[in-house]
C-alpha cells in the first residue's frame, strides 16, 4: 500500500480531531449542564480558585517534552523513557510540594476548606505524569482516531460518576472527582494505545539535547496557564466564590466552543508543519490553507455562540447562572481568536524556536496581569477585565504575524485576506440571525433555534456564492468519506 501524501495525513488528522473535539465538547456540554443544574456557583467557584495550581503542576511535569519529542528527527526508545521517568518524578515532587503549600492558598483565599481539598485535587499531578511519553508517541505519530477514543471513554467514565456524586450531595467534591477519575481513565487508555513501554533502565542524558528546547515550552506553558486563569485567581482573592463560579461558567462555555477547533488544529498542525519546515514556500502554502480553514470554522462557531449566550444559559443550567451571561458573550468574541493564535504558535514550535514562542506568551501574561491590577485598583467591573482580556487576545494575533513572517513569509496583508472574509461573512450571517429573531419574537427554545438557523443559513449561503474553496473541499472530503 502506498504512502498517504502529505494532504491525505492532515485531512485525516482533521477529520478524526474533528470527531474527538466534536466528541469531547458534546460530553462536556452535557454533563456540564446536568452539573451545573445540581450545584452553585459557590461550589463551582471553589475548584475553580484551585485550577491554575493544578495547572501549573501539570506543566512542570510536562515540561514542553511533548513538543520536543516531535521535533526529534531520529528518535529512540532511550528518549522516550527519559521523558518517562523525568515526568514522573518532577509530577511527584511538585505534588508534595503543593500538599505542603495547601493551607498557604486556603489562607491567601480566606477559604478554610480549600486546604484538604486541594491535596484531593492536586493528585492530578502525579496521575497525568504517567501518561506524558505515551502520549507523546500518539501525538508524534499523528494516532489522532486513538487520542479521540481515549477521550471521550474518559469523558463518559467522569462525568457519570461526577453526576452521580452530586446527586449524593458530595458537592465540590463530586467536582474534583470527576477531574481526577478523567485523568486517570485518559492515562490508561493512552497505555494501551501506545505499544511504547518504559523500562527501569533510567538514564536522563537523552534529555539534555531536549531541555534547551523544552524547557522554554515549560516557562511558557506555565505562563499560557497564568494567562487563562488569571481572572479566576483576581476574583477569588478580591470578589467571592460566587464571581469566580460565575466567570468560570462562561469560560467554560467559551472554552467548549474554541476548543473544538483549536484540539482540532492542534492534532496535526505541528507535526504537519514540523515535517515540512526545511522549504519555506511549502510551509507557507500549508499554513495558509490550515489558517483558513481554521477561520471558516472560529468565526461563525464563536460569533454564533455569543448571539445565542442569553437563551443558551437560561435553556440549560438555568437562572441561577444569569451572571455568567454578560461574561460569555465577551469572552466568546475573543475566543473567535483563540483558535488562530494557537495555530501560529505551533508554527513558532515548528520552527524550533520555542525562545521566541516563549517570550511572546510571557509579554502577553505581563500586560493582561498589569492591566487587570489597574482595574482592580481603580475599581473596575469584572466586565471592564473582561473586556480588556479579550481586546489584548485579538491584538495579539498581529503579533504572531510579525514573528510569522520571518519564518514563511506571511504578510499583514495575506492574513487579512486569508480571515478577513470569514470574519465579515459571520457578523453579517449572526446580524441576520439576531435581527430574524428579533423580528419574529416567541419563547426562549424558538428565538434560540431561529437564530442558529438563519445565521447558518445565511453564513453556507453567502460561501457558496462567493465559491469558497475551503467550503467545497470539506464537502468533497464529507462525502468521499460517506461513500463505502
Amino acid at each position: 500500500m502506498p504512502e498517504p501524501s502529505l494532504k491525505e495525513k492532515t485531512a485525516k488528522g482533521l477529520f478524526w480531531g474533528a470527531i474527538n473535539n466534536g466528541a469531547q465538547q458534546v460530553l462536556v456540554l452535557l454533563f456540564g449542564i446536568i452539573l451545573a443544574r445540581i450545584l452553585s456557583p459557590d461550589e463551582y467557584g471553589m475548584v475553580g480558585m484551585l485550577t491554575i495550581f493544578t495547572l501549573i503542576g501539570n506543566s512542570l511535569q510536562e515540561s514542553g517534552f511533548r513538543a520536543a519529542l516531535v521535533n526529534v528527527r531520529n528518535i529512540r526508545h532511550e528518549d522516550y523513557n527519559a521523558v518517562f521517568w523525568c515526568s514522573l518524578l518532577i509530577g511527584t515532587c511538585a505534588y508534595l510540594l503543593l500538599f505542603c503549600c495547601a493551607p498557604l492558598i486556603a489562607r491567601f483565599y480566606q477559604e478554610p476548606e480549600l486546604t484538604p481539598l486541594a491535596r484531593y485535587c492536586f493528585l492530578a499531578i502525579p496521575i497525568a505524569s504517567l501518561g506524558t511519553a505515551q502520549g507523546a508517541y500518539l501525538f508524534r505519530n499523528l494516532k489522532v482516531r486513538q487520542q479521540a477514543l481515549s477521550g471521550i471513554i474518559a469523558h463518559v467514565v467522569s462525568g457519570c460518576l461526577g453526576i452521580t456524586l452530586a446527586f449524593c450531595g458530595f458537592s465540590y467534591w463530586g467536582i474534583a472527582t470527576q477531574s481526577l477519575t478523567y485523568l486517570i481513565t485518559v492515562t490508561l487508555c493512552t497505555w494501551y494505545f501506545s505499544p511504547w513501554r518504559p523500562t527501569f533502565r533510567i538514564d536522563f542524558r537523552p534529555l539534555k539535547p531536549l531541555f534547551a528546547f523544552s524547557c522554554k515550552l515549560l516557562i511558557t506553558n506555565i505562563a499560557n496557564q497564568l494567562n487563562n486563569n488569571l481572572l479566576s485567581v483576581i476574583l477569588g482573592k478580591y470578589f467571592n466564590p460566587q464571581a469566580v463560579g460565575n466567570y468560570n461558567q462562561a469560560n467554560k462555555w467559551n472554552g467548549t466552543g474554541h476548543q473544538f477547533i483549536t484540539g482540532m488544529m492542534g492534532s496535526v498542525a505541528q507535526p504537519v508543519l514540523a515535517s515540512i519546515n526545511d522549504d519555506r514556500e511549502r510551509s507557507l502554502r500549508v499554513f495558509r490553507k490550515i489558517l483558513r480553514f481554521c477561520a471558516f470554522l472560529a468565526f461563525p462557531a464563536m460569533f454564533g455562540l455569543s448571539i445565542v449566550t442569553h437563551e443558551l444559559i437560561l435553556l440549560t443550567v438555568g437562572g441561577k447562572w444569569t451572571g455568567s451571561i454578560p461574561l460569555m458573550q465577551l469572552l466568546c468574541i475573543g475566543g473567535a481568536f483563540i483558535p488562530l493564535n494557537t495555530l501560529f504558535s505551533n508554527l513558532i514550535i515548528s520552527q524550533g524556536k520555542s525562545n521566541i514562542y516563549m517570550w511572546n506568551i510571557i509579554a502577553q501574561v505581563v500586560l493582561q496581569l498589569a492591566t487587570v491590577l489597574t482595574i482592580v485598583r481603580f475599581g473596575g467591573s469584572i466586565h471592564t477585565m473582561v473586556i480588556t482580556g479579550v481586546c489584548i487576545n485579538i491584538l495579539w494575533l498581529f503579533v504572531w504575524q510579525r514573528f510569522a513572517r520571518r519564518f514563511i513569509r506571511l504578510t499583514l496583508r495575506m492574513l487579512l485576506l486569508d480571515i478577513a472574509p470569514f470574519l465579515l461573512t459571520a457578523l453579517i450571517a449572526c446580524a441576520s440571525g439576531w435581527v430574524v429573531s428579533e423580528w419574529t419574537g416567541g419563547p426562549l427554545l424558538v428565538t434560540f433555534l431561529t437564530k442558529i438557523i438563519t445565521a447558518a443559513a445565511c453564513y453556507f449561503l453567502i460561501m457558496k456564492l462567493a465559491h469558497a474553496e475551503i467550503l467545497q473541499e470539506c464537502i468533497n472530503y464529507f462525502f468521499k468519506k460517506k461513500r463505502p
